[in-house]
């Protein structure tokens, strides 16, 4: 894979043998940050799981300390007094069937975030091969089915992060710009991983924790000592 000049220039200044404390980690991946915009700086968990047996699952969703840096855009399904519960928190599209429609037949997809009421979940059925795959999909695990919409939209507009298992048994989370610095980068990261521990399978066996990774998006990874301050 080609690589660029500053790719290879930050690379130079990662020792890929060593275990990084946390707080060094999140010095180190703002200082080799390179590009001209504010690179988002990602969680990559490895863990000690099969996400092929449903008893093995790990998904689950948190607010973190600082938000991640990035304004989400919300869509909720909702009606009545819902609905207007909805626009209240801030959310960018509300409808019902309406907005079925406009993402069925116009493929639409301006939105990072998809929210409903239980009671318009028969509805957002319909929608489940096209939102699924893209991870959109609303979920009572993740908070975004809830009757309190108001308070769903909310959390997510003030930074509600959703990590779950990929097919290789690797959660890929982020957790803020590095304009944010390595103090807060290290309140996100312990918050993130707390609550991964703590969604942590009773059918999990061995090591949970196999290898804790922090990139930035222009940058090379660095490795965590994931077990030294959790």
């Amino acid at each position: 894979m080609f690589r660029g000049k500053k790719y290879k220039e930050s690379a130079k200044q990662i020792d890929r043998s060593q275990l990084y404390d946390c707080g060094e980690a999140m010095e180190l991946v703002t200082k080799i940050a390179s590009a001209k915009f504010d690179e988002t700086v990602e969680l990559h968990v490895k863990l000690g799981v099969d996400s092929r047996h449903a008893d093995q699952q790990v998904r689950g969703a948190i607010v973190l300390p600082h938000g991640t840096g990035k304004t989400r855009r919300v869509l909720v399904f909702a009606k009545g007094d819902k609905a207007e519960e909805a626009r209240a928190a801030g959310a960018d599209f509300v409808g019902e069937q309406d907005l079925v429609e406009k993402i069925q037949k116009e493929n639409w997809f301006d939105y990072d975030v998809v929210v409903a009421t239980p009671d318009m979940m028969s509805v957002v059925g319909r929608l489940g091969k096209v939102l699924g795959p893209k991870g959109l999909m609303p979920s009572p695990k993740s908070g975004t089915v809830s009757p309190n919409v108001g308070q769903a939209v909310k959390e997510i507009k003030a930074g509600k992060v959703e990590y779950r298992l990929d097919k290789t048994n690797i959660i890929h989370c982020p957790i803020g710009k590095v304009s944010f610095g390595p103090e807060k980068l290290v309140e996100n990261y312990t918050a993130l991983m707390t609550a991964i521990i703590k969604a942590k399978p009773a059918a999990a066996k061995g090591q949970y924790i196999k290898s804790c990774v922090v990139a930035s998006t222009m940058s090379p990874g660095i490795k965590i000592n994931a077990s030294k301050q959790l």
